[in-house]
């Protein structure tokens, strides 16, 4: 039996372990996939002693696990972020299939009034979500607790100018995420339209509080559940590639 898991600090949100299970369980596939929960990344021994032939990544280790591999893919290592890890000819490869997912995620609602995006979040996800947008042409701009850099600012700094020039707005922190399911990012909502694609990557609960507000605003919403499935796919063929 093949043995599949999910790495990351808390993991009692995460629908990825019922998600394989379900997906193994239809194609009559004999494996199992566990979710391996560490305080730190330096307790990563114990999981790649599991003898796996795939682990997932999710925060807080998506960025931190990367000096730990042998190899990193050309998008992973463009991306500065991994998600994935392929154990191959007894080396640990790391890749990158949150961009693939959410970019599989959000062509159907993509329009000519999205040319700039603001992106919540400056971790894992988040570098992924701005890989994407660059790919499409669509300029990025950061909000984070500690913005630091060109093109980062801090929440307290969105307003009205900032959301008329964004039309697109992705949440990529955990907060919002099941058990606390009335945290939200305070944005100023109510210059919101019609025009906005508003994004969450949070799929626990299925509609965010930040996603809540913003449809009461008139935004069109869209959560993390899409990306986790097209990335979850991706991931089991470069398992088994």
């Amino acid at each position: 039996m093949r043995k599949y898991g999910l790495l990351g600090k808390t993991l009692n949100y995460s629908f990825s372990k019922r998600f394989f299970e379900d997906y193994f369980q239809k194609n009559n596939i004999d494996a199992r996939f566990d979710n391996y929960e560490i305080p730190t990344i330096d307790s990563i021994d114990e999981v790649f002693a599991q003898h796996l032939s795939g682990l997932t990544v999710t925060i807080p280790y998506k960025e931190a696990i990367i000096p730990l591999l042998d190899a990193i893919s050309d998008e992973a290592k463009a991306i500065g972020a991994v998600n994935v890890i392929q154990f191959k000819g007894g080396k640990k490869v790391g890749h990158n299939t949150d961009a693939f997912g959410f970019h599989q995620s959000i062509k159907p609602f993509l329009t000519f009034h999205h040319e700039r995006a603001l992106i919540l979040g400056t971790g894992g996800a988040a570098k992924a979500v701005a890989h994407v947008f660059r790919s499409l042409g669509i300029d990025v701009i950061f909000c984070s607790r500690n913005p630091q850099g060109r093109n980062q600012f801090s929440y307290s700094e969105i307003n009205e100018h900032m959301l008329n020039a964004c039309k697109v707005i992705v949440n990529c922190t955990p907060l919002g995420t099941f058990p606390n399911v009335d945290e939200c990012i305070e944005i100023p909502f109510n210059h919101l339209t019609a025009e906005h694609l508003v994004i969450d990557v949070v799929y626990n609960p299925p509609k965010s509080e930040f996603l809540t507000r913003a449809e009461n605003a008139g935004a069109t919403i869209l959560n993390g559940e899409s990306m986790l499935r097209h990335q979850a796919l991706r991931a089991f063929e470069i398992w088994n590639s």
